[in-house]
């Protein structure tokens, strides 16, 4: 680890290197795998979004290209002085999942759905769907902060630092298929959890129903015994103020209980309106994942899974085009999958890329071609009339470090790439040099009115060529 560190300390920022870097211990080393333990999931949420570049380079330079990296995430609990642990990269060995559990619980909820009352026991339907599994849903950059953090969850739920996890993203990104892949999970590692996945639109209904009962206490009772509460589309408690009182103490009952809280939501707390303020900051007590909209290689696997389950043959050619032409959301992209069969079978025709235009076109808006470093980089350098290649020296030319920090600047600005990622792709430099030339830009802009104008007509290129 301390080899790492020299090599991660050339790539790093010294304020964040000493920030992020220094404080962490490097706990173990067997075989290929180095666990390092970090302070808390904010670090390793920063590692891993930000860092994960230069940490993979440097482990496989000092320990060899099959270097792996687990992560030890420690919070203080405020009633123990004992540190909590989690590790982020396991594999649990599966067991048979226990669709429903009883409770010896002489209660009377006053709910018929999903929740059955047996003679002195609750019989719990968790309402997880069998198809959501964690083998089903491909990882990619997109969503690897969230599906670890959910795998660090099904093998210790309620014990790790991820206390709600909180996923939020677009729709159609598959925030829902991961809350029920986690308590899947749950209930194969313990087949003795109650897990319960429920929709904020039923759960509004079950409290109207409960209140017109005049049951509320049964109802609250009731939520008060899950190990797992699973509640999806959060951001439909807006406004709705009895309802969210009453989460409210759910949240906090089963929080202080050591139970765990998954929620999945359209949008990051700090953008959620309608919601009161104490409940917001219960939230952000563990870890909020966003999933974004798959790359172009996690869409592509999303692919070539639905093709083998469904035993269709799709050509390399064809693959691609689906990948580039459908590239809003998994659900959008599922979807086109399944007419794609539909005529394959029913229709019995071969799927060649104008079959597949043909479908695609009548079902899928197509969305304009996504800007890549690459072709910014083409872009800027045909303005400045210079080669690409000179983009990539170290020379200290006037006009091509100025090439060079434009095509970084509209890089950081029109794509979705990491900091690590365009400054590899232009000139192999960190993300501390993306930063830099971001802001150079920025600075010349407002003092040199003939700058930006340059700046304003490469835009205008840009757009024309989207």
């Amino acid at each position: 680890w301390a080899k790492c560190l020299a090599l991660i300390k050339e790539q790093v920022v010294p304020e964040r290197y000493r920030t992020l870097f220094e404080p962490i211990r490097a706990l173990k080393f067997e075989g290929d795998v180095l666990t390092i333990q970090v302070a808390s999931a904010y670090v390793y949420e920063e590692l891993e979004g930000e860092y994960i570049d230069i940490l993979k380079k440097a482990l496989q330079t000092v320990i060899g290209p099959k270097a792996k990296l687990e992560y030890s995430v420690v919070v203080e609990r405020s009633k123990s002085s004992e540190p909590l642990t989690t590790t982020l990269s396991s594999n649990p060995v599966k067991k048979p999942v226990a669709s429903t559990v009883y409770l010896e619980q002489p209660v009377n909820t006053g709910l018929k759905n999903p929740f059955e009352r047996n003679s002195n026991r609750i019989q719990i339907d968790s309402q997880l769907n069998p198809a959501y599994t964690m083998e089903s849903y491909v990882e990619g950059t997109c969503n690897r902060l969230a599906k670890s953090a959910g795998m660090a969850i099904a093998n210790n739920p309620g014990g790790t630092a991820f206390n709600p996890l909180l996923i939020y993203g677009g729709s159609g990104l598959g925030k829902t298929h991961l809350a029920q892949a986690i308590g899947l999970e749950v209930k194969q590692n313990h087949p003795n959890k109650v897990v319960l996945y429920v929709s904020t639109n039923i759960f509004q209904t079950q409290f109207t129903e409960a209140v017109r009962r005049n049951e509320v206490n049964d109802f609250l009772h009731f939520y008060q015994l899950i190990d797992v509460l699973i509640l999806d589309d959060i951001q439909e408690l807006a406004g709705k103020t009895g309802t969210q009182n009453t989460f409210f103490h759910i949240f906090n009952h089963l929080h202080q209980s050591g139970k765990q809280l998954i929620l999945t939501c359209d949008k990051a707390p700090a953008e959620l309106e309608g919601m009161e303020d104490r409940l917001l900051s219960r939230f952000r007590w563990g870890l909020s994942a966003e999933i974004k909209a798959p790359d172009f290689e996690t869409r592509k696997e999303i692919v070539l899974n639905k093709a083998r389950k469904d035993g269709i043959d799709f050509s390399e050619e064809v693959i691609e085009y689906i990948c580039k032409y459908v590239d809003n959301n998994v659900r959008e992209l599922e979807g086109a999958m399944i007419s794609l069969l539909a005529q394959s079978t029913f229709n019995k025709k071969d799927l060649t890329v104008e079959v597949v235009q043909d479908i695609l076109g009548k079902m899928v808006k197509k969305s304009t071609e996504e800007l890549t470093v690459d072709k910014i980089q083409h872009i800027v350098c045909d303005h400045f009339r210079i080669s690409r290649e000179l983009l990539q020296t170290k020379t200290r030319k006037r006009e091509v470090v100025q090439a060079r920090q434009l095509a970084m600047y509209f890089s950081k600005n029109y794509t979705k790439y990491s900091l690590s990622y365009i400054g590899n792709q232009i000139g192999k430099k960190d993300h501390a040099t993306v930063l830099y030339a971001c802001k150079a830009v920025t600075d010349l802009m407002e003092t040199d009115r003939n700058f930006k104008m340059q700046v304003e007509e490469i835009q205008r290129k840009l757009y024309c060529s989207n």
